[in-house]
């Protein structure tokens, strides 16, 4: 099993192949827009706007399991992104992130890198650094700020 081998669901409900990003340096974020930690996504824009050309993405995925901090359908968190933190990488489709519903990809990113409660994601702005060859490299908590990886994502590029 490779991180390749997943897919997912855009925020207009289209399936997408993880293999697309095959050679990119991914950063997987779970996000919320009500989150105390959601002026995290300013960070996170910066991010990608400094590191995309030498080949970093980000992949947002909005999860509603924390106290609910993530209500809205998949248009409203997208638009929310782009007019509150002119986020320009990718949103994709609203998921669950544990739990018996939990998305396939999260299964696996847990499984590659437990962290606490027995792998499973503690909260909001939970981040995954997967190297250009799909392997999961590190995870980030929550409280770590974005520009706080910047040192991890420019040895992957």
């Amino acid at each position: 099993m490779s991180i390749y081998d997943f897919q997912v669901k855009t925020t207009n409900d289209e399936t997408v192949s993880l293999e697309d990003y095959r050679g990119k340096v991914l950063l997987i974020v779970n996000t919320a827009t009500g989150c105390g930690f959601t002026p995290q996504y300013e960070g996170l824009e910066e991010l990608y706007k400094k590191y995309r050309e030498q080949g970093l993405e980000i992949l947002d995925f909005p999860c509603n399991q924390f106290g609910h901090q993530a209500p809205g359908t998949n248009q409203e968190i997208s638009d929310f992104c782009q007019l509150t933190y002119q986020t320009t990488f990718q949103t994709f489709g609203k998921i669950d992130v544990n739990g018996e519903n939990a998305d396939p990809l999260y299964d696996y990113l847990k499984g590659e890198k437990g962290g606490l409660l027995g792998g499973a994601i503690k909260w909001n702005f939970t981040k995954f650094l997967v190297d250009r060859d799909g392997n999961v490299v590190k995870r980030f908590a929550p409280t770590v700020e974005p520009e706080k990886i910047a040192g991890d994502i420019e040895k992957l590029l």
